[in-house]
């Protein structure tokens, strides 16, 4: 922004030396810069999504249902289906999925295979793209 503002003072400037009047150029730069801004908001609200997006998203769901995931792991195994990242990353953002819930749904999976040490567990959960915290949540919610 501040630069923008210098580069219109420095128009603004050039503008009076060529004997324009300034006051009616810059009210029409301000009034195209706010209509630019507008324009292109209202083309990133109602953008759709594409059939890949949609398609990653009904994947993203259908594998939430049977497995947990952190967040970056679905992400990755979207990817692995063969999905963009801009796709798998869209989807991702709007499945609704609550991390630290699939944090504590990994937990059991995994104590169901095996047994592991409260540290252990946390950092398997890390390894599977959990944050700490996440990790950490979903260790106690199980008992470890």
């Amino acid at each position: 922004m501040k630069v923008r503002t210098t580069l219109s003072a420095l128009a603004v400037s050039a503008l009076m030396l060529t004997g324009i009047p300034a006051t009616a150029t810059a009210t029409s730069t301000a009034t195209a810069t706010a209509d630019a801004h507008s324009a292109h908001a209202k083309k990133a609200k109602s953008k759709k999504a594409t059939r890949g997006q949609k398609n990653a998203l009904r994947t993203a769901r259908n594998y939430l249902r049977f497995m947990a995931f952190s967040r970056t792991g679905l992400i990755a195994q979207l990817r692995y289906e063969r999905y963009s990242t801009q796709q798998a990353t869209w989807a991702v953002n709007r499945v609704g999925a609550n991390w630290n819930t699939q944090a504590v749904k990994k937990a059991k999976e995994y104590l169901k295979v095996m047994p592991f040490s409260r540290h252990g567990l946390i950092a398997q959960l890390e390894y599977e793209g959990f944050s700490s915290a996440q990790a950490v949540y979903g260790v106690k919610r199980v008992g470890l």
